[in-house]
């Protein structure tokens, strides 16, 4: 990542739940700390979970535009300001980027990662966008927003929208969270952030032959019909981590997460049961907020 604009650690809003060894949860784009409550409502039954609003994001404004490095400036002072000297990261999308950025920067402080629906070298295959897609898109997003999961909706304007690429199963749990937790973070997004994200992605961003140099245990979880970071280059950065497990959810796409929910944190729980030294406590500040 480059290091065009080099400002001050901003101040993220963060959601905290529960008790126990720190998870730190980041957000994909667009997205909030709220986006990943599929994750953080389940993992702060046992854990104590941190979410924030990347910066740019949600209710971590921003002034003025930054580069992606400086998010990983703000993580860190994240994690210095609740004194959490380990922890576990989950990231999905370009959070997934930034928790391999932060196990790069801070390899001391990252006992283990969960990449979801991300890759070292991102790569896509989503058709042309036509007017009708956005057009679609726009409706179903507001209908679903007003009347979440309404069946004749989903039929009529969901299956024909963008959101055909982002998940495959169009159920009423997977309508239900893109309708409380994708529509807000969607509005929330600042064009900073936007901006931030493709210039970096647009310089050919590639931290394949650097995963060597991360130690700590992973999961990578993939959907298997995704446009958007496809699961072939999932796959391609699982092949480039140390003590790494790889999953992938057949009929699914880049939300596959709020397609099979249960699923997803079953694996989870699983692969946390297998690898218990990635939540090991090894100081007491772990759990010092």
């Amino acid at each position: 990542m480059s290091d065009r604009y080099t400002t001050t650690a901003a101040r993220l809003n963060v959601y905290i739940q529960g008790q126990g060894f720190p998870i730190l949860g980041l957000h994909g784009h667009p997205g909030t700390g709220r986006s990943l409550s599929v994750f953080t409502n389940h993992l702060s039954k046992r854990y104590k979970t941190f979410a924030p609003d990347l910066r740019g994001y949600g209710k971590s404004r921003w002034n003025g535009n930054f580069d992606m490095n400086d998010h990983l400036t703000d993580l860190e002072a994240l994690l210095d300001r609740f004194e959490i000297e380990k922890c576990l990261v989950l990231g999905w999308s370009l959070g997934g980027i930034l928790a391999m950025e932060l196990a790069l920067r801070l390899p001391e402080r990252i006992t283990g990662l969960i990449l979801v629906a991300t890759a070292a070298k991102p790569r896509g295959s989503h058709p042309p966008i036509t007017w009708q897609d956005n057009l679609y898109t726009g409706v179903a997003a507001l209908i679903n927003y007003i009347k979440p999961s309404w069946q004749w909706n989903i039929e009529t304007f969901g299956k024909r929208s963008l959101f055909r690429y982002l998940i495959q199963q169009h159920t009423f749990t997977t309508y239900k969270y893109i309708a409380t937790d994708a529509v807000p973070a969607y509005l929330q997004t600042s064009p900073a952030a936007t901006r931030a994200l493709y210039s970096e992605i647009q310089s050919g961003y590639n931290r394949l032959l650097a995963l060597e140099q991360i130690q700590c245990p992973s999961l990578v979880l993939a959907g298997e019909q995704d446009r958007h970071i496809t699961s072939d280059s999932s796959l391609e950065t699982a092949q480039h981590l140390n003590n790494c497990q790889w999953q992938c959810y057949p009929n699914t796409a880049h939300l596959f997460p709020w397609e099979v929910p249960q699923q997803v944190l079953n694996d989870i729980d699983h692969w946390l049961e297998v690898h218990p030294q990635v939540i090991v406590v090894n100081s007491p500040r772990a759990f010092d907020s």
